[in-house]
């Protein structure tokens, strides 16, 4: 109670400071504002474009959570900001150690984030979701194909914001790792997919039927890489505002196991 009213007193007190007064703050209090402050703009600059300016996700995991999923203590945050996470889009860094722990510290108040309001009814999106071909190319529960991301954990990968976009207009941000393809073979043929590897002597893709192909580049016309393409198509016409926001919220729905 005593601590209580001591913070209250210090607040009334910090509104009647005199205009251009200066307050000292304890060392240990004015070095965690700083290191903080440090962290928000770090953050800003190196991770919003990914992780949304307030850490509540886009093309990078929602961080806005009380609990992360990979980052269950202290070092594993420390290690994934400055490492990264092998075979996802999540980077390493060359921040300096000051720089890693002063992120991690804000990343750790993103929790306090008010949760993403989202619109729309799982159950019946669930049932818009099986209506439509997305098993074609993705993979949930153990079934589906394999041309486009996995699709378990989406809602702790991906924001609503993103994951709306990505219907309506799904060439707007390719996942790494399913660049699309064109090959011609000096025989005549032509094939698209999504590339599986590539050297500098062949090339490995998927087509569109699920399908696994290789072939060496000295046997190939042409090979078109298209960077900005993508298999999956625009449901904006298909489906209603209505299915959109409950297909939306039912895979927001899908966090993957505990």
């Amino acid at each position: 109670m005593k601590s209580c009213f001591v913070i209250r007193w210090s607040l009334l007190f910090l509104l009647f400071l005199p205009s251009g007064f200066a307050l000292c703050l304890p060392p240990g209090v004015a070095a965690q504002s700083a290191g903080l402050e440090q962290g928000k703009r770090l953050f800003e600059s190196q991770c919003g474009s990914c992780h949304g300016p307030l850490g509540n996700g886009g093309r990078g995991a929602n961080l806005a959570q009380p609990q992360l999923r990979r980052a269950t203590d202290d070092d594993a945050l420390l290690t994934i900001i400055r490492r990264g996470i092998p075979g996802t889009e999540m980077p390493g860094s060359f921040l300096t150690p000051s720089q890693v722990s002063s992120i991690a510290t804000y990343v750790k108040t993103l929790g306090r984030v008010e949760p993403e309001e989202i619109p729309g009814d799982a159950g019946r999106g669930e049932a818009v979701y099986a209506s439509l071909d997305c098993g074609v190319c993705h993979t949930l529960g153990g079934e589906g194909g394999i041309l486009g991301p996995v699709l378990d954990d989406i809602g702790a990968r991906r924001s609503a914001a993103h994951l709306r976009e990505a219907l309506i207009e799904p060439e707007a941000y390719i996942p790494r790792g399913f660049l699309q393809l064109r090959v011609v073979t000096k025989d005549g043929r032509a094939i698209t997919g999504v590339r599986v590897n590539e050297d500098g002597f062949s090339v490995q893709i998927r087509d569109f039927s699920g399908s696994f192909r290789s072939f060496w580049k000295d046997e190939l016309d042409s090979l078109d890489k298209m960077w900005q393409r993508s298999p999956m198509v625009s449901y904006e016409a298909r489906l209603s505002p209505g299915q959109t926001d409950d297909l939306v919220a039912y895979l927001v729905s899908l966090k993957g196991a505990p």
